[in-house]
């Protein structure tokens, strides 16, 4: 791959599989090319972990030298942690991009409300630093050919660098796992929340007591024409802008007039 580095460019890198997962490593060596990185990510995986922070327990920074493309960090925390403690502590100021993972599996549908991937970019909002984070449509840690992954992350992350992400949204970026020339192109697609893609199985202990594990059903969902799911399986990268606001005027507004009786009955007593 050629370069186009420039070394004004900040960009930060956290995941929640952990700082010694080779999907970091491989997206350092994506960024160099376009800039300066530092990663900072959790010291074992965290993945899950929505957007839990630390209360209760001292954080450590640890320098970890295992990339040579970055200065690199490990965090006993979550991947919200990681983001955190680097915008108000690591970090002398705020970098221009904040991308995680690559993360090994899928982040789609209602994965946005579990994923500490996502969850980690949604943190850089928090602080108006624009964000991306990149999944890989695989689960086979030991067979992954990160060099495929590579280049076709490389095309995606020149495009995405040569435009501009408003501060108030994220990119969630899925890669089939595939070559480039085989990649059938972008589709840009909101996460389809309409499918449950973890289960409850119910097992028996040598008690005879239920316990209950959670089971992806990922591989054998039947999905909706033209959502993220469908099309991260037939070959195309999916992207799926995700925005900040979590409260709407129009529904205060409506909401609000529900109330207004209660609020007159209560400036009356």
């Amino acid at each position: 791959m050629e370069g186009k580095e420039d070394k004004h460019l900040k960009i930060m890198i956290t995941n929640d599989d952990g700082i010694f997962e080779p999907g970091v490593e491989a997206l350092a060596d994506v960024l160099s090319h376009f800039g300066e990185v530092v990663i900072v990510c959790p010291d074992t995986e965290k993945s899950a972990y929505s957007h839990k922070i630390t209360l209760g327990q001292p954080l450590k920074l640890k320098k970890i030298d295992f990339a040579p493309t970055a200065e690199a960090y490990a965090v006993n925390g979550s991947p919200a942690d990681c983001v955190k403690l680097a915008m108000e502590v690591l970090l002398k100021e705020k970098p221009d991009i904040v991308f995680t993972g690559i993360n090994l599996g899928p982040n789609v549908g209602r994965d946005m409300y579990y994923s500490g991937t996502i969850a980690a970019a949604q943190e850089a909002m928090l602080y108006q630093v624009p964000s991306v984070a990149v999944s890989l449509d695989t689960f086979k840690k030991e067979n992954i050919k990160f060099g495929i992954v590579k280049q076709m992350l490389y095309r995606v992350v020149e495009v995405i660098l040569q435009n501009k992400i408003a501060k108030n949204v994220m990119l969630n970026v899925n890669l089939p796992y595939t070559s480039k020339e085989l990649c059938k192109g972008v589709a840009v697609v909101p996460m389809d929340l309409t499918i449950s893609r973890y289960h409850y199985t119910a097992l028996n202990d040598p008690q005879g007591q239920d316990f209950y594990w959670l089971k992806d059903n990922y591989q054998n969902l039947k999905v909706n024409e033209g959502t993220d799911y469908q099309l991260l399986k037939e070959g195309y990268i999916t992207v799926s802008p995700i925005d900040l606001k979590h409260t709407q005027k129009r529904k205060i507004d409506q909401i609000s007039r529900w109330f207004t009786n209660f609020n007159y009955v209560q400036e009356e007593n």
